[in-house]
């Protein structure tokens, strides 16, 4: 039964009602503003689902744009990629994705601005003087020696870096605030750097590209954004933000609002290190299944609505509560696909059963529903022989006192089929279990006699007709809650070995039909979704999505 969750509070959403209610906002703007420097993880669902989710309830828009102000590290394959991520989810853009390459142009003639009023200079200072110059948490910061050139020498100077006369790291603009300030953003922070990168976008027409704090601030501004909504890390250069918005002639003023960022345990969403996980060949790219990216959470076939849902029970506040259990994201999942994944058997580990009393040309085909509470989902057929596979998992030599599985002279139910009993064990010279023989009960199709109780009930494969199957079985890709805890040690010293078991299985033959990306549930084992880049030229690839238990659903009940 799926466990019925309602949405955690969302204190902006509040406070975007209340202001419209008191006449205060007629339309809001939002955006999500990703880098292109890497795919798109669970942490920016949470962002993607909150903007584009208070433009919907409100009759607002939100804008997709791309903060690309470091091409060293930026490709189009990120861009791509993460518009794709967006529109998966459910999600359309208002207008033209934007840029805010798109704004360099003026980006430029603001920083002239500045240069003009007094209010920034061009320094020689090299960074690690920079870093020098600007003090420490508890020592004020002493001024560059730079600082006070005259506004025509330091318009002359940004022009000359803008066209590439300076060496990268050689001369950078600076904003003129407080070398004192308490906020160390404001001590003069680095609007501009000499950096001689192809750009995605502007190809080579720049040879400085803004930092991305003088970017971001002014991008909403241009863009008529009402709400620039930001994780916390972002809450001590507010006063930058504003400082900026003060000091430009900027067409809007939008209100920048700061929330608790996700932190999931057992995960890690740091674009850096899942980089170096993929650039090492630790995992098969941005979209492995084991990686929180959302093309890998796809690829492992979690759903769009399943996504979204996790991150309305997760709420938005400004609260850091700490991790977030993974084991609430995987009943997200879970309880969608009981509702909706078609229903299939599946043997992980095959152990060959003949039935010894059914004819070698008998052959029942029985017609079983896709789903047992969903009538709009075909009906399977099921083929039933005398040579079956089972689960070598379902039987045991020497069973304890609670097996209610397959076991010499104790009798189950074959799922949808007949009672069975084992008759007769057989080995290899090794000693090796090579099949087993058994017996069929013809009275118990559909019933269970009176007076006899068999409490077991297995699944299974027809022989003949079972399709091959690789199937991929993923679990946490580390084995401790926070993988880069410790600052100072190596994260990859926690990677799972086991993160990835891959087993060939045999299939009914419904799965020979699975397209990429169809979701099943393999009775008795667990939801699983056809990969949707290995399944081709008839291949047959399910990555396991997550198991039939589902220990969150209990903890809450209980809590």
């Amino acid at each position: 039964m799926t466990t019925e969750t309602t949405a955690a509070p969302n204190f902006i959403r509040n406070q975007i009602r209340e202001e419209i209610e008191a006449g205060k906002l007629t339309k809001i703007v939002t955006r999500f503003p990703p880098e292109p420097n890497g795919f798109l993880h669970i942490g920016h669902a949470k962002s993607i689902c909150l903007n584009f989710g208070l433009a919907e309830q409100f009759g607002g828009d939100c804008h997709l744009r791309f903060d690309d102000t470091n091409p060293a590290k930026e490709e189009q394959a990120y861009i791509d990629a993460i518009k794709e991520d967006v529109r998966w989810l459910g999600f359309q853009w208002a207008g033209d994705v934007r840029f805010a390459s798109d704004y360099f142009d003026q980006l430029y003639a603001w920083a002239q601005h500045l240069i003009r009023e007094g209010k920034a200079y061009v320094d020689d200072l090299s960074p690690d003087e920079i870093r020098e110059y600007r003090g420490t948490l508890t020592e004020p910061g002493k001024p560059s020696p730079y600082r006070e050139r005259s506004a025509e020498e330091n318009l002359d100077l940004l022009e000359r870096m803008r066209l590439g006369e300076f060496a990268e790291g050689g001369k950078v603009l600076r904003a003129k605030i407080d070398m004192a300030a308490p906020n160390i953003n404001l001590r003069d922070p680095i609007l501009y750097r000499v950096r001689h990168a192809h750009h995605h976008q502007t190809g080579d027409a720049w040879k400085i590209y803004p930092s991305y704090d003088f970017t971001h601030g002014q991008s909403d501004a241009l863009e008529g954004v009402t709400h620039s909504v930001c994780t916390l890390e972002f809450e001590d250069h507010r006063p930058l933000y504003e400082w900026f918005l003060d000091n430009l002639p900027v067409p809007a003023r939008p209100r920048q609002i700061e929330f608790a960022r996700l932190n999931l345990n057992y995960t890690l969403t740091s674009k850096r290190k899942l980089k170096l996980l993929v650039d090492e060949d630790i995992v098969d790219g941005w979209d492995d299944p084991r990686l929180p990216t959302i093309s890998g959470m796809r690829r492992r076939g979690y759903t769009p609505a399943s996504i979204r849902k996790f991150c309305d029970m997760i709420g938005v506040t400004r609260a850091d509560g700490g991790l977030v259990d993974i084991a609430m994201l995987t009943h997200a999942i879970r309880s969608d696909l009981e509702d909706n994944a078609q229903r299939a058997m599946c043997v992980l580990k095959p152990l060959k059963v003949v039935l010894t009393n059914v004819a070698e040309d008998h052959e029942d085909v029985y017609e079983v529903p896709g789903h047992p509470a969903r009538e709009d989902m075909a009906v399977r057929q099921v083929p039933f022989n005398r040579e079956l596979w089972i689960d070598a998992d379902d039987f045991m030599e020497e069973p304890p006192k609670k097996f209610f599985r397959l076991a010499p002279g104790k009798e189950v139910r074959l799922r949808n089929s007949y009672v069975i009993r084992c008759d007769e064990v057989i080995k290899d010279d090794a000693g090796e279990i090579q099949e087993l023989h058994c017996s069929v009960d013809f009275d118990t199709l559909g019933k269970n006699p009176e007076g006899r109780k068999v409490k077991g009930v297995i699944h299974w494969v027809s022989a003949k007709h079972g399709v091959p199957l690789e199937v991929r079985l993923y679990d946490n890709l580390f084995m401790v809650e926070q993988p880069d805890r410790d600052k100072d040690a190596d994260f990859l010293e926690h990677l799972n070995p086991d993160s990835l078991r891959v087993c060939q299985a045999i299939g009914e033959p419904s799965l020979a039909e699975a397209l990429p990306e169809a979701r099943f549930q393999f009775e008795r084992v667990g939801y699983f979704c056809a990969d949707r880049h290995d399944c081709v030229n008839g291949k047959l690839v399910f990555n396991r999505t997550v198991g039939l238990k589902d220990s969150w659903a209990k903890i809450k009940k209980k809590g």
